[in-house]
């Protein structure tokens, strides 16, 4: 899959509807949103797949949707988040800090 960026989606209110229905499909699912922040500490594939116990294959399916919804580049085995996967790499980060300084863990 191509890698495609905001520039491509910003010029119509409907590109930017795409944009922002692909993105909002990639990081609603909590799966991916584990993947995310397994991507952000550089874990390989296999070491995905191990660490959530899931087939390569059930991985792949969850990339897909999280390439084309502009949070992660494929490099290789590996991968890395772009722009839009730090952001909500950072958001679940912040939260899950504010919730155990809180006393609540989730």
């Amino acid at each position: 899959m191509s890698e495609e960026s905001w520039s491509k989606f910003k010029d119509s209110l409907e590109k930017n509807e795409e944009y922002h229905r692909r993105y909002h499909a990639a990081v609603s699912n909590p799966l991916r949103r584990k993947i995310l922040g397994l991507v952000a500490e550089g874990c390989s594939k296999d070491e995905i797949c191990k660490t959530l116990s899931i087939t390569e294959s059930q991985l792949e399916y969850h990339i897909r949707f999280l390439e084309h919804g502009f949070c992660i580049k494929k490099e290789g085995d590996f991968f890395r988040l772009t722009k839009e996967g730090k952001i909500i790499y950072y958001l679940d980060v912040n939260s899950n800090n504010k919730n155990k300084i809180k006393g609540i863990e989730k």
